[in-house]
């Protein structure tokens, strides 16, 4: 998914790696150049959805734009990693 606004800089990845791990989900989280987020979630997908729901509100500093969700095969991923 691919998470637009005022994202970066507002502990969007640290705060949702630290969800995703508290809910088991695999995947990875980064900062894009053009300014968005990037998330990959791997896991249930009831458990993926409600990460889904968060990233459309983001942590307090945070202001969302938008969300695009795109479905994709798993890659198996056992832990949710931040990456570059």
């Amino acid at each position: 998914m691919l998470v637009s606004g005022q994202v970066q800089g507002v502990f969007f990845r640290a705060e949702c790696a630290t969800r995703a791990r508290r809910l088991g989900l695999g995947g990875r989280v980064r900062n894009r150049p053009d300014g968005r987020v990037e998330a990959v979630f791997e896991g249930e997908a009831d458990t993926v959805d409600r990460m889904i729901e968060w990233c459309r509100e983001g942590p307090p500093l945070a202001r969302v734009d938008g969300v695009e969700v795109e479905e994709e095969p798993p890659q198996g991923d056992p832990e949710f990693r931040v990456t570059r």
